[in-house]
């Protein structure tokens, strides 16, 4: 059996490795983040009071530069640890989902939005008549946590899992997992900025169903910014994924999906959302869910029109036909039944053969996911995995070939 390379490797190695799949945005965050703090270190600032968010200061003095200042800060060596780990799969997933131009879009936006609400939470806070507390426009907050709780709550409603791992001890349903995390870190650790946490929650909520829609740009935008010459040499770096590419699973809220938000709220459905507790992927009227197995939209088949439907629409429509096809019909001569239904029998044809094709497809993408777990179960990293066995157009042993040339060379 051939030896497993991956398994032999080397901790240097390996993490060279595991650096190499880190998308160019999760990678520039990590190490913007973690160089502010070695050059803090060594030229010993430790003056944070002059880039933190601080309520007052931005009030009073309009230092608007501590909104993104108080996020690439960090107090301690374990609390931009702690925070990067925890960016490293979240960067990882939404950036491979939406693209790095567009997470970097999001960073920035979910900075501003924590900032703006941190603020109005602690202004009304502090001028509240019957117990004011002032002490929230002079507290201070720095670290790049309040984004992470908001990726939090955006990755987790576009994968649409029913349960999160809380530290490897417990599972916790999805819809409660940041909220749990939230009075964990009150509890557990200090001096944790329990507003700070709150906003990225109330942010990453804002953004999944869709209130913040006609503040982000549609996909022309992002493809314009990656056409553009200032970033051509990011553009061909091996971790920078193109927007264009399109999300694996979810629906990213856009500027286009700005009816779905004013539907929603016409139609009362509002309080609905909000009760649940956990995000909706909304989906416009017009433009009906997919199944993430089987892209594209169903036409009628053997139609001559254009007409979109649904796949429950066309499963209505072929249950229809086919039940057309068996009733009963008066009487006519032998002649003029035989040339009315052979129409009909075609039409049956091209519906048992398109049946016949989506299950063929289900299969493929069946046997396609057995042999990908496999390849990993033996120590390949997914995502190279993936791309191996699609070039080897599902045969696991070219996969393999593939990637031990490809980690030899």
């Amino acid at each position: 059996m051939r030896p497993n390379i991956v398994t032999e490797a080397g901790l240097p190695t390996r993490l060279h490795q595991w650096w190499a799949t880190v998308p160019f945005i999760t990678s520039g965050v990590i190490i913007t983040c973690g160089v502010i703090y070695l050059v803090c270190l060594l030229v010993g600032y430790d003056s944070f009071y002059e880039i933190c968010f601080l309520p007052s200061a931005v009030v009073s003095q309009f230092q608007v530069y501590r909104i993104y200042t108080s996020a690439l800060f960090h107090g301690s060596l374990l609390h931009v640890l702690f925070n990067m780990l925890a960016l490293v799969p979240l960067g990882m997933e939404l950036e491979r989902i939406m693209g790095s131009v567009r997470l970097l879009y999001l960073m920035l936006f979910l900075a501003t939005t924590n900032s703006i609400f941190h603020l109005i939470i602690a202004i009304v806070v502090a001028g509240n008549p019957l117990h004011p507390l002032p002490f929230l426009m002079n507290q201070c907050s720095i670290g790049f946590s309040g984004i992470i709780f908001s990726m939090i709550v955006i990755e987790t409603s576009l994968s649409g899992v029913q349960s999160r791992s809380v530290f490897g001890l417990f599972n916790v349903p999805a819809k409660w997992y940041a909220w749990i995390l939230l009075v964990l870190f009150q509890l557990l650790a200090s001096n944790v900025s329990l507003l700070g946490h709150l906003c990225g929650i109330l942010s990453g909520f804002a953004y999944t169903y869709g209130f913040f829609n006609y503040l982000l740009p549609g996909p022309s935008v992002y493809s314009a910014i990656e056409s553009s010459s200032i970033l051509s040499l990011c553009v061909r770096r091996p971790g920078f994924i193109l927007c264009t590419g399109g999300t694996t699973y979810g629906q990213l809220p856009t500027h286009s999906s700005t009816t779905t938000m004013s539907n929603g709220l016409s139609s009362g459905n509002l309080w609905r959302n909000i009760s649940s507790w956990m995000p909706q992927r909304a989906a416009s009227s017009a433009q009906p869910a997919q199944d993430a197995r089987f892209p594209g939209r169903g036409r009628t088949l053997g139609s001559t029109g254009n007409q979109l439907l649904t796949p429950a629409d066309s499963d209505l429509s072929l249950h229809a036909r086919l039940l057309d096809n068996s009733t009963n019909r008066p009487l006519e001569t032998t002649t003029l039944s035989t040339e009315t239904r052979l129409p009909d029998a075609r039409h049956s044809t091209r519906d048992t053969e398109a049946v016949a094709g989506l299950a063929t497809t289900n299969q493929g993408v069946d046997i396609f996911e057995e042999e990908l777990k496999k390849l990993v179960a033996m120590g390949f990293e997914k995502t190279e995995a993936e791309v191996a066995l699609a070039a080897a157009d599902g045969d696991p042993g070219v996969a393999i070939e593939i990637l031990t040339s490809h980690q030899q060379g």
